[in-house]
Protein backbone atom coordinates (compact mmCIF):
# COMPACT_ATOMS: atom_id res chain seq x y z
CA UNK A 1 0.00 0.00 0.00
CA UNK A 2 1.64 3.27 -1.11
CA UNK A 3 1.45 6.28 1.19
CA UNK A 4 2.05 9.83 0.01
CA UNK A 5 4.94 11.86 1.36
CA UNK A 6 6.98 14.91 0.40
CA UNK A 7 9.46 14.03 -2.35
CA UNK A 8 13.00 13.60 -1.06
CA UNK A 9 15.05 16.73 -1.87
CA UNK A 10 17.80 16.31 -4.43
CA UNK A 11 20.65 16.85 -1.98
CA UNK A 12 19.75 13.75 0.00
CA UNK A 13 19.38 11.64 -3.14
CA UNK A 14 22.75 12.78 -4.51
CA UNK A 15 24.86 13.04 -1.34
CA UNK A 16 27.82 10.71 -0.81
CA UNK A 17 27.49 8.07 1.94
CA UNK A 18 30.02 9.82 4.17
CA UNK A 19 28.11 13.12 3.84
CA UNK A 20 24.89 11.42 4.90
CA UNK A 21 26.59 9.69 7.81
CA UNK A 22 27.99 12.98 9.03
CA UNK A 23 24.57 14.64 8.71
CA UNK A 24 22.90 11.84 10.70
CA UNK A 25 25.55 11.88 13.45
CA UNK A 26 25.27 15.67 13.70
CA UNK A 27 21.50 15.51 14.06
CA UNK A 28 21.74 12.79 16.70
CA UNK A 29 24.17 14.90 18.69
CA UNK A 30 21.98 17.99 18.42
CA UNK A 31 18.82 16.18 19.50
CA UNK A 32 20.43 14.18 22.27
CA UNK A 33 18.04 12.35 24.58
CA UNK A 34 15.03 13.86 22.86
CA UNK A 35 15.62 11.34 20.05
CA UNK A 36 15.61 7.55 19.95
CA UNK A 37 16.25 5.62 16.74
CA UNK A 38 14.90 2.09 16.48
CA UNK A 39 16.30 -0.45 14.02
CA UNK A 40 14.49 -3.63 13.05
CA UNK A 41 16.65 -6.73 12.62
CA UNK A 42 15.98 -6.75 8.86
CA UNK A 43 17.36 -3.27 8.28
CA UNK A 44 20.36 -2.68 6.04
CA UNK A 45 23.69 -2.22 7.84
CA UNK A 46 24.16 1.39 6.75
CA UNK A 47 20.95 2.27 8.62
CA UNK A 48 20.98 -0.02 11.63
CA UNK A 49 24.41 1.22 12.70
CA UNK A 50 22.66 4.41 13.86
CA UNK A 51 20.02 2.58 15.91
CA UNK A 52 19.85 3.07 19.67
CA UNK A 53 18.13 -0.31 19.91
CA UNK A 54 17.74 -3.34 17.64
CA UNK A 55 15.01 -5.92 17.83
CA UNK A 56 11.71 -7.16 16.48
CA UNK A 57 8.76 -4.82 16.09
CA UNK A 58 7.15 -5.40 19.50
CA UNK A 59 10.40 -5.25 21.45
CA UNK A 60 11.30 -1.96 19.79
CA UNK A 61 7.86 -0.46 20.40
CA UNK A 62 8.07 -1.37 24.08
CA UNK A 63 11.62 -0.02 24.27
CA UNK A 64 10.45 3.30 22.84
CA UNK A 65 7.68 3.52 25.43
CA UNK A 66 10.30 3.15 28.17
CA UNK A 67 12.35 6.11 26.88
CA UNK A 68 10.39 8.80 28.67
CA UNK A 69 12.87 11.55 27.80
CA UNK A 70 12.55 10.86 24.07
CA UNK A 71 10.11 13.18 22.34
CA UNK A 72 10.92 11.74 18.91
CA UNK A 73 10.92 8.04 18.03
CA UNK A 74 12.34 7.37 14.57
CA UNK A 75 11.37 3.82 13.63
CA UNK A 76 13.60 2.28 10.96
CA UNK A 77 11.18 -0.46 10.07
CA UNK A 78 7.82 -0.55 8.28
CA UNK A 79 4.44 1.11 8.71
CA UNK A 80 2.71 -1.36 11.03
CA UNK A 81 5.73 -1.26 13.36
CA UNK A 82 5.56 2.51 13.63
CA UNK A 83 1.81 2.23 14.32
CA UNK A 84 2.45 -0.21 17.18
CA UNK A 85 5.00 2.20 18.60
CA UNK A 86 2.49 5.05 18.44
CA UNK A 87 -0.09 2.88 20.22
CA UNK A 88 2.30 2.02 23.06
CA UNK A 89 4.20 5.27 23.52
CA UNK A 90 3.13 8.28 25.61
CA UNK A 91 1.19 11.26 24.21
CA UNK A 92 4.27 13.49 24.30
CA UNK A 93 6.22 11.09 22.05
CA UNK A 94 5.97 11.43 18.27
CA UNK A 95 6.71 8.42 16.07
CA UNK A 96 8.36 8.98 12.70
CA UNK A 97 8.82 6.60 9.75
CA UNK A 98 11.66 7.79 7.48
CA UNK A 99 9.86 6.64 4.32
CA UNK A 100 6.06 6.40 4.36
CA UNK A 101 6.19 3.88 1.52
CA UNK A 102 7.89 1.35 3.78
CA UNK A 103 4.89 -0.90 4.23
CA UNK A 104 4.54 -4.65 4.73
CA UNK A 105 3.04 -6.84 2.03
CA UNK A 106 1.83 -9.34 4.62
CA UNK A 107 0.08 -6.69 6.70
CA UNK A 108 -1.52 -5.29 3.55
CA UNK A 109 -3.00 -8.74 2.81
CA UNK A 110 -5.36 -8.29 5.76
CA UNK A 111 -7.32 -5.08 5.28
CA UNK A 112 -9.49 -4.23 8.29
CA UNK A 113 -12.61 -4.04 6.13
CA UNK A 114 -11.90 -7.52 4.74
CA UNK A 115 -11.53 -8.87 8.26
CA UNK A 116 -14.86 -7.27 9.22
CA UNK A 117 -16.51 -8.85 6.17
CA UNK A 118 -15.02 -12.25 6.95
CA UNK A 119 -16.34 -12.05 10.51
CA UNK A 120 -19.83 -11.21 9.28
CA UNK A 121 -19.78 -14.11 6.79
CA UNK A 122 -18.57 -16.54 9.44
CA UNK A 123 -21.31 -15.33 11.81
CA UNK A 124 -23.88 -16.65 9.35
CA UNK A 125 -22.46 -20.17 9.69
CA UNK A 126 -21.03 -20.45 13.21
CA UNK A 127 -21.40 -18.79 16.60
CA UNK A 128 -18.69 -16.15 16.59
CA UNK A 129 -18.95 -15.92 20.37
CA UNK A 130 -16.87 -19.11 20.30
CA UNK A 131 -14.50 -17.79 17.62
CA UNK A 132 -11.30 -16.13 18.87
CA UNK A 133 -9.61 -13.68 16.51
CA UNK A 134 -5.81 -13.65 16.65
CA UNK A 135 -3.70 -11.27 14.64
CA UNK A 136 0.02 -11.55 14.12
CA UNK A 137 1.93 -8.43 15.15
CA UNK A 138 2.55 -7.93 11.40
CA UNK A 139 -0.83 -6.25 10.91
CA UNK A 140 -2.27 -2.76 10.86
CA UNK A 141 -3.45 -0.96 13.98
CA UNK A 142 -6.99 -1.17 12.58
CA UNK A 143 -6.82 -4.98 12.46
CA UNK A 144 -5.36 -5.09 15.96
CA UNK A 145 -8.24 -2.88 17.11
CA UNK A 146 -10.78 -5.22 15.50
CA UNK A 147 -9.23 -8.11 17.39
CA UNK A 148 -9.27 -6.15 20.64
CA UNK A 149 -12.96 -5.30 20.25
CA UNK A 150 -13.83 -8.96 19.65
CA UNK A 151 -12.04 -10.33 22.73
CA UNK A 152 -9.07 -11.51 20.71
CA UNK A 153 -5.36 -11.05 20.98
CA UNK A 154 -2.15 -10.19 19.14
CA UNK A 155 0.70 -12.68 18.86
CA UNK A 156 4.33 -12.69 17.77
CA UNK A 157 6.31 -15.54 16.26
CA UNK A 158 7.86 -16.06 19.71
CA UNK A 159 4.62 -16.47 21.64
CA UNK A 160 2.22 -17.78 18.98
CA UNK A 161 1.98 -21.16 20.72
CA UNK A 162 1.18 -19.61 24.10
CA UNK A 163 -1.49 -17.43 22.48
CA UNK A 164 -3.06 -20.32 20.55
CA UNK A 165 -3.06 -22.43 23.72
CA UNK A 166 -4.88 -19.63 25.54
CA UNK A 167 -7.40 -19.44 22.73
CA UNK A 168 -7.99 -23.14 22.06
CA UNK A 169 -6.23 -25.18 24.68
CA UNK A 170 -4.01 -28.14 23.77
CA UNK A 171 -5.57 -30.96 21.70
CA UNK A 172 -7.12 -33.41 24.13
CA UNK A 173 -6.32 -31.13 27.05
CA UNK A 174 -8.03 -28.36 28.93
CA UNK A 175 -10.38 -26.10 26.99
CA UNK A 176 -9.27 -22.66 25.90
CA UNK A 177 -11.03 -19.32 25.53
CA UNK A 178 -13.07 -20.51 22.53
CA UNK A 179 -13.74 -23.36 20.15
CA UNK A 180 -12.19 -21.92 16.99
CA UNK A 181 -9.57 -19.39 15.95
CA UNK A 182 -9.40 -16.98 13.03
CA UNK A 183 -5.66 -16.42 12.57
CA UNK A 184 -4.72 -13.29 10.59
CA UNK A 185 -2.77 -12.56 8.37
CA UNK A 186 0.05 -15.14 8.10
CA UNK A 187 -1.24 -18.56 7.14
CA UNK A 188 2.15 -20.21 7.65
CA UNK A 189 2.72 -19.08 11.24
CA UNK A 190 -0.83 -20.11 12.11
CA UNK A 191 -0.57 -23.50 10.43
CA UNK A 192 2.92 -24.30 11.70
CA UNK A 193 2.00 -23.39 15.26
CA UNK A 194 -1.23 -25.40 15.25
CA UNK A 195 0.49 -28.47 13.78
CA UNK A 196 3.31 -28.22 16.32
CA UNK A 197 0.69 -28.19 19.08
CA UNK A 198 -0.81 -31.44 17.77
CA UNK A 199 -3.80 -30.22 15.77
CA UNK A 200 -4.43 -32.35 12.69
CA UNK A 201 -4.10 -30.96 9.16
CA UNK A 202 -7.83 -31.49 8.60
CA UNK A 203 -8.56 -29.24 11.59
CA UNK A 204 -6.84 -26.33 9.84
CA UNK A 205 -8.55 -24.56 6.92
CA UNK A 206 -7.28 -21.80 4.65
CA UNK A 207 -9.58 -18.76 4.52
CA UNK A 208 -9.30 -16.77 1.29
CA UNK A 209 -10.80 -13.28 1.85
CA UNK A 210 -11.20 -12.83 -1.91
CA UNK A 211 -13.81 -15.61 -2.08
CA UNK A 212 -17.26 -15.95 -0.46
CA UNK A 213 -16.92 -17.58 2.96
CA UNK A 214 -13.21 -17.77 2.32
CA UNK A 215 -13.69 -20.34 -0.43
CA UNK A 216 -14.86 -22.87 2.17
CA UNK A 217 -18.08 -24.84 2.49
CA UNK A 218 -20.14 -24.64 5.65
CA UNK A 219 -19.10 -28.09 6.85
CA UNK A 220 -15.40 -27.22 6.66
CA UNK A 221 -15.95 -23.99 8.58
CA UNK A 222 -17.89 -25.80 11.28
CA UNK A 223 -15.36 -28.63 11.65
CA UNK A 224 -12.17 -26.55 11.50
CA UNK A 225 -10.48 -25.51 14.73
CA UNK A 226 -8.07 -23.06 13.12
CA UNK A 227 -8.99 -20.82 10.17
CA UNK A 228 -5.80 -19.34 8.75
CA UNK A 229 -5.97 -16.22 6.59
CA UNK A 230 -4.55 -16.44 3.09
CA UNK A 231 -1.57 -14.16 3.69
CA UNK A 232 2.17 -14.67 3.77
CA UNK A 233 5.59 -13.04 4.00
CA UNK A 234 6.99 -12.54 0.52
CA UNK A 235 10.53 -13.19 1.78
CA UNK A 236 9.94 -16.31 3.86
CA UNK A 237 7.63 -17.89 1.32
CA UNK A 238 10.54 -18.00 -1.14
CA UNK A 239 12.30 -20.77 0.77
CA UNK A 240 11.59 -24.32 -0.45
CA UNK A 241 12.45 -27.91 0.56
CA UNK A 242 14.79 -27.94 -2.46
CA UNK A 243 16.85 -25.18 -0.80
CA UNK A 244 17.15 -27.30 2.33
CA UNK A 245 18.13 -30.36 0.30
CA UNK A 246 20.82 -28.41 -1.57
CA UNK A 247 22.25 -27.08 1.69
CA UNK A 248 22.36 -30.57 3.21
CA UNK A 249 24.10 -31.94 0.16
CA UNK A 250 26.76 -29.23 0.37
CA UNK A 251 27.02 -29.35 4.19
CA UNK A 252 26.03 -32.82 5.49
CA UNK A 253 26.81 -31.80 9.08
CA UNK A 254 25.14 -28.42 8.79
CA UNK A 255 22.22 -27.12 10.84
CA UNK A 256 19.08 -25.79 9.17
CA UNK A 257 17.19 -23.13 11.12
CA UNK A 258 14.16 -21.36 9.65
CA UNK A 259 11.52 -18.84 10.62
CA UNK A 260 7.95 -20.13 11.21
CA UNK A 261 6.70 -17.77 8.48
CA UNK A 262 8.16 -20.32 6.03
CA UNK A 263 5.79 -22.82 4.42
CA UNK A 264 5.17 -26.00 6.42
CA UNK A 265 6.97 -28.10 3.81
CA UNK A 266 10.15 -26.19 4.69
CA UNK A 267 9.55 -26.21 8.44
CA UNK A 268 9.02 -29.99 8.32
CA UNK A 269 12.53 -30.63 6.97
CA UNK A 270 14.38 -28.03 9.08
CA UNK A 271 16.35 -28.91 12.19
CA UNK A 272 15.19 -25.90 14.16
CA UNK A 273 12.30 -23.48 13.79
CA UNK A 274 11.87 -20.21 15.61
CA UNK A 275 11.46 -16.47 15.69
CA UNK A 276 14.06 -13.95 14.63
CA UNK A 277 15.35 -13.75 18.19
CA UNK A 278 15.51 -17.55 18.30
CA UNK A 279 17.55 -17.61 15.09
CA UNK A 280 19.95 -14.98 16.44
CA UNK A 281 20.39 -16.95 19.68
CA UNK A 282 20.85 -20.24 17.80
CA UNK A 283 23.67 -18.81 15.71
CA UNK A 284 25.30 -17.17 18.74
CA UNK A 285 25.24 -20.40 20.76
CA UNK A 286 26.41 -22.71 17.97
CA UNK A 287 29.98 -23.96 18.47
CA UNK A 288 32.91 -22.54 16.53
CA UNK A 289 33.18 -24.23 13.14
CA UNK A 290 29.44 -24.85 12.92
CA UNK A 291 27.73 -24.45 9.55
CA UNK A 292 24.22 -23.00 9.62
CA UNK A 293 21.76 -22.63 6.76
CA UNK A 294 19.28 -19.92 7.70
CA UNK A 295 15.83 -19.31 6.26
CA UNK A 296 15.07 -15.66 6.95
CA UNK A 297 15.70 -12.13 5.64
CA UNK A 298 19.07 -11.73 3.94
CA UNK A 299 20.28 -8.61 5.77
CA UNK A 300 19.99 -10.44 9.08
CA UNK A 301 21.74 -13.52 7.67
CA UNK A 302 24.64 -11.41 6.37
CA UNK A 303 24.88 -9.57 9.70
CA UNK A 304 25.00 -12.86 11.63
CA UNK A 305 27.73 -14.13 9.32
CA UNK A 306 29.76 -10.97 9.94
CA UNK A 307 29.24 -11.05 13.71
CA UNK A 308 30.25 -14.73 13.93
CA UNK A 309 33.26 -15.18 11.63
CA UNK A 310 34.25 -18.37 13.44
CA UNK A 311 31.12 -20.02 12.01
CA UNK A 312 29.73 -20.42 8.52
CA UNK A 313 26.32 -18.74 8.27
CA UNK A 314 24.61 -18.80 4.86
CA UNK A 315 21.16 -18.16 3.46
CA UNK A 316 19.31 -21.28 2.35
CA UNK A 317 18.45 -19.41 -0.83
CA UNK A 318 21.56 -17.81 -2.35
CA UNK A 319 19.36 -15.67 -4.59
CA UNK A 320 16.93 -14.45 -1.93
CA UNK A 321 16.11 -10.74 -2.07
CA UNK A 322 15.90 -8.42 0.95
CA UNK A 323 12.54 -7.32 2.31
CA UNK A 324 11.72 -4.83 -0.44
CA UNK A 325 9.61 -2.54 1.72
CA UNK A 326 12.02 -2.53 4.66
CA UNK A 327 14.74 -1.70 2.11
CA UNK A 328 13.03 1.64 1.47
CA UNK A 329 14.47 2.92 4.73
CA UNK A 330 17.87 4.27 3.71
CA UNK A 331 20.40 6.88 4.89
CA UNK A 332 18.98 9.65 2.66
CA UNK A 333 15.50 9.34 4.18
CA UNK A 334 16.89 8.95 7.70
CA UNK A 335 19.04 12.06 7.31
CA UNK A 336 16.09 14.01 5.88
CA UNK A 337 13.71 13.31 8.77
CA UNK A 338 16.44 13.98 11.34
CA UNK A 339 17.35 17.30 9.71
CA UNK A 340 13.67 18.18 9.93
CA UNK A 341 13.64 17.54 13.67
CA UNK A 342 16.71 19.70 14.19
CA UNK A 343 14.91 22.48 12.30
CA UNK A 344 11.76 22.00 14.39
CA UNK A 345 9.79 20.21 11.65
CA UNK A 346 8.34 16.73 12.23
CA UNK A 347 8.27 14.86 8.92
CA UNK A 348 6.44 11.59 8.25
CA UNK A 349 4.80 11.33 11.64
CA UNK A 350 2.74 8.18 12.16
CA UNK A 351 -0.41 8.61 14.23
CA UNK A 352 -3.16 6.20 15.22
CA UNK A 353 -6.50 7.73 16.19
CA UNK A 354 -7.50 7.42 19.83
CA UNK A 355 -10.32 4.88 19.35
CA UNK A 356 -8.22 2.57 17.19
CA UNK A 357 -5.27 2.93 19.53
CA UNK A 358 -7.43 2.11 22.56
CA UNK A 359 -8.64 -1.23 21.19
CA UNK A 360 -5.30 -2.12 19.61
CA UNK A 361 -3.71 -1.57 23.02
CA UNK A 362 -6.27 -3.95 24.56
CA UNK A 363 -5.22 -6.70 22.15
CA UNK A 364 -1.52 -6.03 22.73
CA UNK A 365 -1.82 -5.90 26.51
CA UNK A 366 -3.86 -9.11 26.51
CA UNK A 367 -0.99 -10.78 24.68
CA UNK A 368 1.50 -9.54 27.27
CA UNK A 369 -0.68 -10.95 30.06
CA UNK A 370 -0.84 -14.34 28.33
CA UNK A 371 2.89 -14.42 27.64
Amino acid sequence: MLRLQTPLPAWYREAAPEELDARIESAKAALGRRLVILGHHYQRDEVIKFADARGDSLRLARFAAEQDEAAYVVFCGVHFMAESADVLTAPHQQVILPDLNAGCSMADMADAEDVETAWEELAEVIDTEALVPITYINSSAAVKAFVGRHDGVVCTSSNARAVLTWALGEPGGAAGRGEKVLFVPDQHLGRNTALAMGYRPDEIALYDPRRPLGGLDERTVKEARVLVWKGHCSVHQRFTPAHVAAFREAHPEGIVVVHPECAHEVVAVADLVGSTDFIIKTVAEAPAGAVLGVGTEIHLVHRLATEHPEKTVVSLDPLVCPCSTMFRIDPPHLAWVLDGLVAGEVRNRITVDDETARWARVALERMLTIS
